[in-house]
């Protein structure tokens, strides 16, 4: 059977694949609609990155049995018309957890301590600018979690333990008793908003979450707060958050995801000083992206071999 890698990924997967005995083609890289028609036309299986795959182009792959997704998120994929069409759709979430974390906890330091703003100062030559800011410690603040799924639970950790922080959080969906030892639940998202001295998003992209850190949410948060985001780019309103950032509403951002991707050139965030931006790089480290691939791998195998897979996101 064949399995179609339309972007390239590392050889961890593929090699597990070629191993199980399957036919493994890596596409062009292209995403336009048309040439991934073509590219998956004859797939058993798709190992899918970021492309986009809606009915139209799904429906190019009659043999189509299931998708492993590189990653979590699968917003990009139609997973309604998969289980209409008896598809499976698995991704991997033990993945890139510990990645994005670390990036997260990495982006409240920058801020924290304007890692950027010093580093533009000393290329600039400007060594007096030491004097202009003032950096804060992580030591004894509030984090605030809006999500505390397994990603939230392991910046909840790392912060607890690393720099001895309050950790309050929001879920709708997992209960007290599974937060993380020592960090508290809270009732809603506002009460985070309003208490945290650090916010960090770990909500996936649906319609209740899009959108909800706009202007009126991010007016609730105190004014020498910051704001992390490494969950989902149409979580947040982004010309709220520059106009807010500007205004002096909170004190900073970091921002590794953006609503269209790459961001446009007239992105309003680009015009602003107080926020670090990475490029949706917080899961690309060497060690997750062989495991995004070796777990995506693993899934497209269970599926081909006629097991029911330990990482679906439908159920068939």
């Amino acid at each position: 059977m064949k399995v179609v890698i339309p972007q390239d990924i590392t050889d961890a997967g593929k090699d597990f694949l070629k191993e199980k005995g399957y036919e493994v083609v890596i596409g062009s890289g292209n995403t336009d609609p048309e040439v991934m028609k073509k590219e998956i036309a004859d797939a058993d299986a798709i190992l899918a990155r970021t492309a986009p795959y809606p009915a139209e182009v799904l429906a190019a792959a009659p043999k189509l049995k299931v998708i492993g997704r590189h990653g979590i998120g699968v917003d990009n994929i139609d997973v309604d018309w998969c289980t209409q069409h008896g598809v499976w759709v698995c991704f991997a979430p033990l993945s890139n957890g510990i990645s994005v974390a670390e990036h997260t906890v990495g982006m409240m330091l920058a801020c924290a301590h304007h890692f950027s703003r010093f580093d533009r100062g000393v290329r600039k030559g400007e060594w007096g600018f030491r004097n202009t800011y003032k950096g804060v410690d992580l030591q004894g603040k509030t984090l605030g979690l809006v999500g505390m799924g397994r990603i939230g639970s392991m910046v909840a950790n790392m912060c607890m333990a690393a720099f001895g922080m309050k950790v309050i959080g929001y879920d709708a969906y997992l209960p007290a008793e599974r937060f993380p030892a020592g960090s508290t639940k809270v009732e809603t998202m506002e009460e985070v908003l309003k208490n945290a001295d650090f916010v960090s998003l770990h909500v996936p992209s649906t319609p209740e979450t899009r959108g909800c850190i706009n202007k009126t949410t991010i007016g609730m948060m105190k004014p020498t707060a910051f704001l992390i985001n490494c969950a989902r780019g149409d979580v947040v309103n982004v010309d709220d958050l520059a106009a807010c950032l500007k205004d002096g509403v909170i004190a900073g951002a970091g921002v590794d995801v953006f609503p269209a991707e790459p961001p446009a050139k007239d992105c309003p965030l680009f015009d602003v000083e107080n926020v670090i931006m990475t490029p949706h790089s917080a899961a690309l480290t060497n060690e997750s992206m062989d495991r995004m691939g070796l777990h995506a791998a693993m899934g497209i195998h269970s599926v081909l071999s006629g097991e029911k897979p330990d990482w679906s996101i439908n159920k068939l």
